[in-house]
């Protein structure tokens, strides 16, 4: 079972100023807001994240049903887009790992994968015995998803009160709070590349593949930061 003190603990550590779930709330208020415009219904809107639980994913999703795409290109666009929590995925899982954990409590986790919660968690494991790490991360996890189903309900409900502009606002909070943490960790030379180069070469790329700057900028960011750092290390 799942031990209550440190889901509750985990559960209580998205409170705080600089918490990401303040940026995923605003986020997802527009989120219900755009899907009531589609011409989605509350309950539909709620199930949507409480589905997708991933912010550009969900965008995605809207998007291509505007569009009026089939539902297998919605599958493979959200699947494609949400692909970028893999590497959050195998950064986080070893620090969670323990024996004496069963594993569906790993299988249920994986849902909870976001930047929001991860952050939260990456700020926090080392205080966490590694044996209750995974309850404490579901704690985490319940919580801000919580927030971004209760956002999207929220943002539905006022939709009627908020003009593009504010849509857009509350929209782009979340990717500027993450631009302002990844800001936050440049202190390795290869975060410092990834970061800067990827900021360079994405808006390079967009004159040569609007569609695919953002891969193609990342990864070569990436990949330059990565080589670069492996060898200034030796």
């Amino acid at each position: 079972m799942i031990d209550i003190k440190y889901f509750l603990k985990g559960f209580k550590s998205i409170k705080g100023v600089g918490s990401p779930a303040i940026a995923l709330g605003a986020s997802f208020i527009a989120i219900g807001a755009l899907l009531k415009n589609l011409g989605f219904s509350i309950q539909e809107s709620i199930f949507s994240t409480f589905l997708t639980y991933a912010l550009p994913g969900s965008l995605i999703m809207a998007e291509s049903l505007f569009i009026g795409a089939s539902l297998i290109n919605i599958f493979i666009a959200v699947w494609l887009v949400n692909a970028r929590l893999y590497p959050m995925t195998v950064s986080l899982m070893p620090l969670l790992m323990h024996e004496n954990q069963p594993r569906w409590k790993y299988y249920l986790s994986c849902h909870f994968i976001a930047v929001s919660s991860w952050l939260i968690m990456k700020d926090n494991y080392k205080n966490i015995e590694k044996e209750n790490r995974i309850d404490f991360w579901i704690g985490i996890g319940t919580a801000t998803w919580s927030v971004a189903i209760i956002s999207t309900a929220v943002g539905y409900m006022a939709s009627d009160f908020l003009n593009k502009d504010i849509l857009i606002g509350l929209a782009i909070i979340n990717p500027i709070y993450f631009i302002c943490m990844m800001i936050g960790a440049m202190k390795t030379l290869q975060i410092c590349l990834s970061v800067i180069l990827g900021t360079i070469l994405g808006p390079a790329f967009y004159f040569i593949s609007p569609e695919w700057s953002i891969l193609f900028g990342g990864l070569i960011a990436g990949t330059i930061a990565f080589f670069v750092g492996e060898k200034n290390d030796k």
